[in-house]
């Protein structure tokens, strides 16, 4: 009998029964399977990341609100489980309307920063119900809402699920509850996890978020039962970044034609004046003539190949920088303080360099180093990285700012550098990134992506303060070679009183007053140079 062939055995499908086994996939349920793509890779990080969701959501709903922020921070470990905890964050804020807790915390892609230019720490309404769909995939649990957005009204309870399949919440349980907070919001997600203090824990996470910011106090109770808190520092609420319009130098053609498609103008001129920012009404003229289109030419009718000569036209006219109140630094004495508050040592030095722009958005870059004092000389540089106020602990040889400190010079400034590496010795080191669109690597928002343009403001930033760095090194060398001197003449002082006894017949009495003089003189000399 003759073997039968590998095509021979394969059965045959055809275009209709290929069709039958298609269906659409929502964003959930790719992303359930894809959670390492949210930072919910392993136990320690999944822990971490829900924590980090929570509290960047609680301090962006106080901001928005003009409320200074509390956030309190509790982790609570199962009894007969190792691998199970309960999260628990709660803030002093606005509440949230019942009517939007199902959507917020069991909805992906569903939130109010996405569609705005403005600096916020959320940008793609994914973090905070991608850690409940977690939870709810690893522990089966709903998450629990308590929300109250008036002091004399009664808190609303809550428990959400997310349906993977349709990506849409499901409320298990809703009911009124009294609640001692006069308004605010608090979330409890149960979770597989596991916890460790050190590099990538809580932790340091709460620990760097209070140091970059001052205003907020936060309160935390580690699964030990030990309670910590980072009162607030500054008195002084971050100013509020305002909302901006696309800059016609950040977008490409799809988007371009999407705009042109759906803009509210009737007129191309308007439309482009309008719906960007930085557009005058010379501008906008000047663009269309330049692109040979009608400027009273309807946007919606504009073919593509129209669409195109716009843009090139657009790509050819000068036009001013963004506006920059979309920004709110963190700023170089706050920066100083909460360097301060974290290690003694001999030299600070912060800088916030001017805004610039990549892509059509504005970005900003700030810095600040510590050096000596207790921090250990034998290991490489702490690096700190921040982006819009927000500590990034994870993935970092793959981001912008570690990438910019290694490329340094550091040798330079009297810092020593294996080749390519971070520089070693007794320093730390703080970058922060603030943008209303921060260029992140992937959806877990824990590296920024390497544009030259910030890459470039890093080692500005960086090279700023390394100078500074290297003349108070110079100075501290100087000043401890003197010193060695000034000892060794110390030492031989009383030897030259006897010498000069000895050929000059002195008394003991001048002897005496000799060498008092000499040790004058030389004290003198040194207070001058402290002067």
């Amino acid at each position: 009998m003759a073997k039968k062939t590998a095509s021979q055995k394969r059965s045959k499908v055809n275009a209709e029964d290929m069709a039958a086994q298609q269906r659409e996939i929502s964003v959930s349920e790719f992303f359930s399977k894809n959670r390492h793509l949210l930072g919910f890779d392993n136990p320690k990080r999944a822990l971490l990341t829900t924590i980090k969701e929570a509290v960047d959501n609680s301090l962006d709903a106080c901001e928005e609100a003009g409320i200074m922020p509390e956030v309190w921070v509790e982790i609570n470990q199962y009894e007969n489980r190792e691998d199970r905890f309960t999260i628990k964050v709660k803030d002093n804020g606005p509440g949230i309307v019942k009517e939007q807790v199902g959507r917020i915390f069991g909805k992906l892609l569903y939130g109010s920063k996405f569609h705005r230019l403005k600096m916020n720490r959320g940008q793609q309404g994914i973090g905070i119900s991608a850690a409940g769909m977690y939870g709810q995939l690893t522990t089966g649990k709903p998450v629990i809402i308590i929300s109250k957005t008036r002091e004399n009204a009664p808190a609303e309870y809550m428990e959400v699920v997310l349906d993977t399949r349709h990506n849409e919440p499901k409320v298990t349980k809703e009911k009124q509850i009294e609640w001692e907070a006069k308004a605010g919001t608090e979330v409890r997600i149960d979770l597989e996890g596991h916890y460790q203090r050190g590099k990538w824990s809580p932790d340091e996470y709460l620990r760097q978020t209070a140091m970059a910011n001052p205003h907020v106090s936060l309160y935390y109770k580690d699964p030990d039962g030990k309670v910590m808190s980072w009162e607030r520092a500054s008195d002084v609420m971050p100013k509020d970044p305002k909302a901006i319009k696309p800059h016609p130098h950040g977008i490409e053609l799809g988007i371009l034609i999407n705009m042109l498609h759906q803009t509210k103008s009737k007129k191309l001129k308007a439309c482009l004046k309008n719906d960007f920012c930085r557009v005058s009404d010379n501008v906008s003229k000047a663009i269309c003539d330049k692109a040979g289109i009608y400027e009273n030419a309807r946007p919606k009718r504009i073919a593509r190949q129209e669409a195109e000569n716009l843009l090139n036209a657009i790509k050819e006219t000068k036009l001013m920088n963004p506006p920059l109140d979309c920004i709110a630094p963190i700023g170089e004495r706050q920066i100083l303080a909460g360097l301060q508050n974290q290690v003694d040592a001999e030299f600070y030095e912060a800088v916030t360099r001017k805004p610039s722009v990549y892509r059509g958005n504005p970005f900003l870059i700030e810095a600040g180093v510590a050096f000596g004092g207790d921090i250990p000389a034998d290991r490489s540089a702490k690096l700190m990285r921040f982006a819009n106020r927000v500590p990034l602990l994870y993935q970092s040889g793959a981001c912008v700012m570690t990438q910019g400190v290694q490329k340094m010079n550091w040798k330079l400034y009297k810092v020593e550098q294996p080749q390519g590496a971070l520089p070693v010795g007794p320093m730390m080191i703080l970058i922060h990134v603030a943008s209303p669109w921060v260029p992140f690597t992937s959806e877990s928002k824990e590296a920024v992506a390497c544009y030259p343009e910030l890459e470039k403001e890093i080692t500005l930033a960086l090279q700023d303060i390394g100078r500074k760095l290297r003349i108070f090194r110079n100075r501290k060398n100087r000043y401890k070679e003197e010193n060695r001197k000034r000892k060794y003449i110390e030492k031989y002082i009383p030897h030259i009183g006897e010498a000069l006894q000895e050929i000059l017949a002195f008394s003991d009495a001048e002897r005496e007053k000799l060498t008092e003089t000499l040790t004058a003189t030389l004290e003198k000399t040194r207070m001058q140079k402290v002067s």
